[in-house]
């Protein structure tokens, strides 16, 4: 397709179209999940919440119960932690990107004394364990394996990363593994170049570095599986970047100078927010977070500028939500980001508790 110059806020925008956060959203949680081919989800519930942003009328339980039904997994795919993967697409993402990640982990395989015989026994041991849909905890598999925790998380991840195992539903608050031929069906392979024509459905506009950090492919890779797609892409420059993008993306319409602006809770590690480095939403001025600390809460995105940031505990019936807001956020930017804690409280479906206050 062919270049077109864009700004930095146009960008912005179509990346909120385009996951589906600004335009009505998809019809079930597996779906916003194939949009975005993997969703990085080391924090289960806030990931959840993720794909509820993505998905009309989607509450909590819905989405466990679909997490729980295996349209969708969690394992370790793409980098070194977890990530939400349609069951149909967990096989050939991971026979694309494992070997990479194997090499990365590399240097911790060695520290931990964990040979490559190691490595295979405690994988058959861990496959025998959960055989027949006997899905265990990784308390469970620590005990049988006989690792201490660090040791066993990288045992257990290599059995993931090996496609033989990933999440099996929940049991309370605890995960499970199950084997990956329980839970993910067999489906047509993918190469490089498809990982990277999906990762522009779902993300795009975005770089060829952004896709590199990604999908943990190397930037020589990374760009070779764009050339093989970028027929099917548009091209887009901004401020000396190109960008790529579904030319076939849905748009937002521009809204009315007097409509309310309407903010997004998004949580920590939402695919909006971590995927780009170099292009991402603007502080607000005297943003409440430190710019150079890192980053343990969730971004009240409003009008494309990131004014604040978002904690909740959940206390019963009841979630207390705490917005902390850059000092100059106008009384409608407020008022769309108290909209927004609603949201999250009927997601989780307790009466919300809100606290709002300048944190700059």
């Amino acid at each position: 397709m062919p270049s077109d110059d864009v700004t930095r806020r146009e960008v912005l925008r179509r990346r909120l179209a385009t996951q589906r956060l600004s335009i009505p959203g998809l019809a079930t949680p597996a779906d916003a999940v194939r949009l975005l081919a993997c969703v990085q989800a080391q924090e289960h519930a806030h990931a959840l919440f993720s794909l509820g942003l993505r998905t009309d009328g989607l509450d909590e339980a819905r989405a466990k119960a679909a997490f729980d039904e295996g349209t969708f997994v969690r394992t370790h795919i793409l980098r070194p932690t977890w990530h939400y993967v349609a069951a149909e697409d967990l096989r050939w993402i991971q026979s694309v990107t494992a070997d990479r990640v194997q090499r990365l982990n590399g240097t911790i395989y060695r520290r931990e004394g964990l040979s490559s015989a190691d490595l295979d026994r405690a994988a058959d041991r861990i496959m025998a364990e959960v055989a027949e849909g006997q899905h265990k905890t990784r308390t469970e598999l620590g005990q049988v394996l006989g690792a201490e925790r660090f040791a066993l998380a990288y045992l257990i991840m290599n059995a993931e990363l090996e496609g033989l195992i990933c999440s099996g539903p929940m049991r309370k608050a605890q995960h499970t593994y199950a084997l990956v031929d329980e839970r993910a069906p067999h489906s047509v392979g993918g190469d490089m170049g498809e990982l990277a024509r999906r990762f522009f459905v779902g993300h795009g506009p975005a770089s060829v570095s952004d896709f590199a950090r990604w999908s943990s492919l190397t930037l020589t890779q990374s760009r070779q599986a764009v050339d093989q797609v970028a027929g099917r892409l548009e091209r887009l420059e901004v401020d000396g970047m190109t960008l790529w993008a579904d030319p076939d993306a849905p748009t937002a319409p521009t809204p009315p100078p007097d409509e309310d602006p309407r903010a997004h809770l998004l949580p920590l590690f939402d695919e909006a927010t971590l995927t780009y480095p170099q292009l991402n939403f603007p502080l607000a001025d005297q943003h409440p977070h430190p710019p150079d600390a890192a980053l343990y809460v969730g971004c009240v995105i409003v009008d494309e500028t990131n004014v604040g940031t978002w904690r909740r505990t959940v206390q019963g019936k009841q979630v207390a939500i705490e917005l902390a807001l850059a000092p100059a956020t106008t009384a409608r930017a407020r008022r769309a980001a108290e909209l927004g804690a609603e949201r999250l409280a009927t997601f989780l479906g307790r009466r919300p508790a809100l606290s709002v206050h300048d944190g700059g």
